[in-house]
């Protein structure tokens, strides 16, 4: 089963999914900077021998972090820039006027974690690139809102025991949802055709 529904599906229902056998396609990945409902979510995956399942959704690269987890992370950070209208009806618009900005302006750095919580329809890709290294306190994120494009843009640099890499993607938005990119659903497509695909890459 694939949720695309957001934070508060996972949370309804994310459990009796997993604890009636069904694996869970999990696009909502920042509910889980929420540790306990993190913690449940894997406790009923396994009490229904299913498996919770993390998409890249709208960040490339997350193969290569996850490989560079095993060698040692020195460092893992993430900026997020997005236009200005990507980020209405957030928090941001509390801290900015988003209509008249002229010029990149950073509005949030701190963990992944808060980032999570305090931009649960912007963040997910915070979550994702957290839960890929191993930590939602320790990734550290950037959040822009940038008057002068037109995509969502994702990086993340990483400095490694095996490697140092910086990932950047230039997502072009959701027409129903400026907050989100179009990679983010195909993700999720890709997910389910692999299940079903003899090759898996």
């Amino acid at each position: 089963m694939a949720e695309c529904a957001g934070h508060g599906a996972v949370r309804d229902h994310g459990e009796a999914v997993l604890r009636g056998g069904r694996d869970l396609v999990v696009i909502a990945i920042g509910a889980l900077a929420d540790a306990e409902l993190h913690a449940r979510l894997e406790a009923a995956a396994r009490a229904g021998g299913a498996k919770l399942v993390l998409p890249p959704g709208a960040v490339g690269g997350i193969d290569a972090l996850g490989a560079a987890r095993l060698s040692g992370l020195e460092e893992v950070t993430y900026l997020g820039r997005k236009p200005p209208r990507a980020w209405k009806g957030t928090q941001a618009e509390t801290l900015l006027d988003l209509d008249a900005l002229t010029e990149p302006t950073a509005f949030y750095e701190g963990t992944a974690r808060e980032a999570a919580r305090d931009y649960p329809q912007n963040a997910n890709v915070a979550a994702t690139v957290a839960l890929a290294a191993g930590g939602f306190d320790t990734v550290r994120v950037k959040l822009v809102a940038d008057p002068g494009i037109g995509r969502n843009v994702h990086e993340v640099a990483v400095r490694s025991g095996c490697a140092d890499f910086t990932i950047r993607l230039e997502g072009r938005p959701s027409p129903a949802n400026p907050k989100t990119s179009l990679t983010a659903g195909y993700s999720v497509a890709r997910e389910l055709l692999n299940r079903a695909s003899a090759t898996v890459i």
